[in-house]
């Protein structure tokens, strides 16, 4: 019997130790898994941003040039946004050009949807990005330019250049391309673009005057 006791006592034993180094693996892995996707990101934000505003039509430094959206700001119309969520301004001859907005889309099929849209000091769009998803492959991940170049149908578009119903998916009567077998995805990018579109107007004489917090030299 007490030979019993001590192998369930050293089995049990061991099986605590494999738990303990096994959660300890994991959480490792998933620290540094959570970490190469924020280098991702940022690295997506990066490309996006002058892809937005091509190097050469902007005088100041894109990545520096920034404002925290913050209690100044209606946070809610550019999505569930992260703490360090900035807004990044493009200048051409101390004029503000461009100014290019983190929005995330809440509703995309699998999950929420991070995406950059740059609009213009006339209120039309400069571009859209899409930096970070889990859409499905070969279907909502259409909207990712890599994939398609459906987000293009919004540069030159305008919050008053649409009627209000046409700011949707053909789907709803709108004037925006859904994709075969995946309507959810475009509609969710369609719905935080004309959200960062309300932004703009809303703040926008706030917007256009913000002073420039680094604009000494050239984005290279």
């Amino acid at each position: 019997m007490k030979e019993l006791f001590a192998s369930i006592r050293k089995n049990a034993v061991g099986l605590g130790l494999f738990a303990v180094v096994t959660a300890g693996a994991i959480a490792v892995a998933q620290v540094g898994t959570k970490e190469r996707i924020q280098q991702n990101i940022r690295a997506a934000e990066a490309r996006a941003l002058n892809e937005i505003v091509p190097i050469g039509s902007y005088d100041n430094n894109l990545l520096t040039d920034v404002t925290a959206v913050d209690e100044r700001f209606n946070q809610q119309l550019l999505g569930p946004l992260k703490d360090d969520a900035a807004i990044h301004i493009a200048r051409r001859d101390g004029e503000i050009s461009t100014l290019i907005f983190p929005v995330v889309a809440p509703d995309g099929y699998t999950t929420v949807i991070d995406m950059l849209v740059g609009i213009n000091a006339d209120g039309t769009v400069a571009g859209v990005r899409v930096v970070a998803h889990r859409e499905t492959p070969g279907l909502g991940d259409k909207v990712d330019l890599k994939k398609s170049d459906w987000v293009l149908e919004f540069n030159g578009k305008s919050l008053f250049g649409l009627g209000e119903d046409e700011w949707a998916v053909k789907k709803d009567g709108g004037a925006f391309d859904q994709f075969t077998g995946a309507t959810i995805t475009p509609r969710a990018v369609v719905g935080a673009v004309k959200h960062a579109l309300q932004f703009f107007e809303l703040h926008k004489a706030q917007l256009l005057s913000l002073p420039a917090t680094d604009s000494s030299e050239e984005q290279h």
